[in-house]
Order: C-alpha cells, then structure tokens, then sequence
C-alpha cells in the first residue's frame, strides 16, 4: 500500500510556468465490516488499517477492549491491475458477541475531513464510556506540553514530502512519546493512535495526553473520552461542543498550543 503518489503539476510564480512532479498523499476508502457486515467507510491514507479499525469500533462504543477482536483480515477486492486493492477489512469480534446494533438513523459515511457525518442527533454520538478520565490525577508541566508541537512535527515523516497529512500523538505525562499516527483524516490519525494503544492492552490511557496537528472537534474528544485520555491539546482552536464535552468529561482541554502559550479550556488544574 502507498501512502504517496507522484504527479506531474504546472506551477506558477514569478510569471513562469514550469512543469515538475509533485508528491501527493494518497486518499482511499477503506470499509470496515463487523462480522461480514458493513458498517463504515471512511476516506483515509492507506497504513495502520487495523489500528485505524479497532480505534474507531472502540470509540464508536462497538469494542471495549482488545479481547473483544477474535481477528482481522482484508477482504478480497481487486483494483484495475487485478492487485488486491486492501480496502476492505473485516473485524470477527469474540464469540459472544453479537453484531453491533447500529442506530439505523447513522450514516457511517466518514470523510477525511469531518469523521462520521450525518448523525441524526447530538445525542446519537454521546457514546458512554467505560472509563472515567475526570478521575484521572495526573499532572502535566506547562514547559512538557509546550514542547510537544514540536516533537510531533519532527515525527512527520509523510508531511514533510506532502504538506497534507494531519497527524496524532500520544506522549506520558512526561512528554515521552509513545506513538504517532499520520493521516488525511485527522479523526483517522486519532484512531489509529487509539487502536495501537488497544493492541497494546494500554487502556485506559491514564496519565497521557492526546495532542492533535488541527484543530479539537467534538469529535476528537469523543475520542479522547472513550479511551481514558484525560488531556487533549490542539495546535489550533476548539468547537464549543469539544470544549462542553471535555467540560461534563472532565478532560483537560488545551488548544492554541504554542512554545510559548496556550489556551486551557478546562481542568486547568491539571496543567503545572
């Protein structure tokens, strides 16, 4: 799977019109199916397609926990070259579990730029989480949050040859990375950070912080929410709702997140 493309573009300046190639990030849908069934297609950059699967059913409410995934396969699907295409997968949860029972007034057509659209309701995705990070005690230094920008755009390694990837991260209370994703999508690259966590039995993700390349939707905390994360940064702005959610959730909100200043929305407290 490529994860950049290469295409010839006529680029103007200074009254000049050169022909050169340029490097393009490469945008897919990928369906994920739960026992056969459909139940999402999202537009995403192919890599990590089974983190980026099991982050979603986690923070949709469908999974609690690694055990709840028996195993994950690619389906066959076949592009123009004859070559598996690899975008569609199928989740078999754990025997016991049944099917989903999806809300059939959600239209699990996710974009890469706005996650899961058309929800009927606010109310459809208040998912309940299993975890509680409000209780969360942990602390973060003012000066480890603040250099974390700048740890994660040293790790975009895709970006620097596109300049169109979003991208996550997850780092310990002490700024240790732990992991990065990249994505068209910015709710993918969430996803996929969430999922590798779940690989790794890591949940909750107590004592973690949450940092995202754009900006904080409601969305993304949903996301935070649901696997114990109990700080999210952005390097840009909030939506009032990602601010109302952290604010019932007890997350701690920052956005704005500069090497010299941020803004804290909520559970300013946590923040040293």
């Amino acid at each position: 799977m490529q994860v950049t493309s290469r295409r010839r573009v006529t680029h103007l300046t200074a009254g000049q019109a050169i022909t050169r190639p340029e490097t393009l990030v490469v945008e897919e849908p990928l369906e994920i199916r739960v026992g056969g069934a459909a139940v999402t297609v999202t537009m995403r950059t192919p890599g990590s397609d089974f983190e980026l699967a099991q982050g979603f059913l986690l923070t949709e409410g469908i999974i609690g926990a690694r055990e709840d995934v028996h195993s994950i396969r690619y389906c066959a699907g076949r592009g123009e070259d004859g070559a598996n295409s690899y975008n569609v997968l199928d989740v078999a949860l754990t025997a016991g579990l049944g099917r989903p029972e999806l809300d059939v007034t959600r239209n699990f057509y996710t974009t890469s730029s706005c996650g899961v659209c058309g929800k009927a309701s606010l109310e459809a995705v208040r998912s309940v989480s299993r975890f509680s990070p409000g209780t969360d005690p942990a602390t973060v230094a003012a000066a480890t949050l603040q250099a974390m920008p700048h740890q994660l755009r040293s790790a975009q390694k895709v970006f620097d040859s596109t300049g169109g990837l979003h991208a996550a991260a997850l780092f310990r209370a002490d700024g240790t990375m732990l992991v990065v994703r990249e994505d068209v999508g910015r709710h993918n690259a969430v996803d996929k950070v969430i999922g590798w966590a779940l690989e790794q039995q890591r949940l909750p993700l107590r004592a973690t912080v949450l940092l995202v390349s754009g900006r904080a939707s409601f969305e993304l905390a949903q996301k935070a929410v649901m696997a114990g994360i109990p700080v999210l940064a952005a390097v840009s702005a909030p939506s009032s709702l990602a601010v109302s959610l952290a604010e019932e959730s007890g997350v701690t909100l920052v956005a704005f997140l500069r090497e010299d200043s941020m803004n804290i929305y909520t559970r300013a407290d946590r923040i040293g």
